[in-house]
């Protein structure tokens, strides 16, 4: 009776995990849409009134921001400091792939970054 809550404890556990770490990389797309995602899609062709209306984003910027810094935070906590539970009798179910988890996390941290620091940037790099 006890590895089958383990095992529960340890498939909950792995869900807030891969909850957090989807989190974290949809805020750091949502950071992307007032400042880097129009000029992406501009460069790829796409035009249309609707691109300029993404700038309209940018007052929700650090709303993005607080939310894609909590998840981040949390998606951290979860793949590197949480101590793994160890499962007894080999009742376990396939643990959840962390490479792929701590990578989006840091990919997302990276996008989170440069949509920060992207104002400060875009002069030298743009010429205006």
């Amino acid at each position: 009776m006890s590895t089958e809550t383990e095992t529960m404890d340890r498939d909950q556990s792995d869900v807030g995990a891969r909850a957090a770490a989807t989190g974290g990389v949809l805020a750091a797309m949502a950071m992307t849409s007032c400042c880097i995602l129009p000029l992406v899609l501009f460069s790829l062709g796409a035009t249309g009134v609707w691109i300029g209306r993404l700038g309209a984003l940018y007052q929700y910027k650090w709303y993005f921001f607080a939310f894609a810094a909590a998840t981040l935070g949390y998606g951290f906590y979860k793949v590197y400091w949480q101590a793994p539970k160890v499962c007894a009798g080999g009742a376990c179910t396939r643990p959840v792939d962390r490479r792929i988890m701590k990578s989006s996390l840091w990919a997302a941290t990276v996008v989170v970054a440069a949509s920060l620091l992207f104002p400060v940037l875009a002069p030298y790099f743009l010429g205006y």
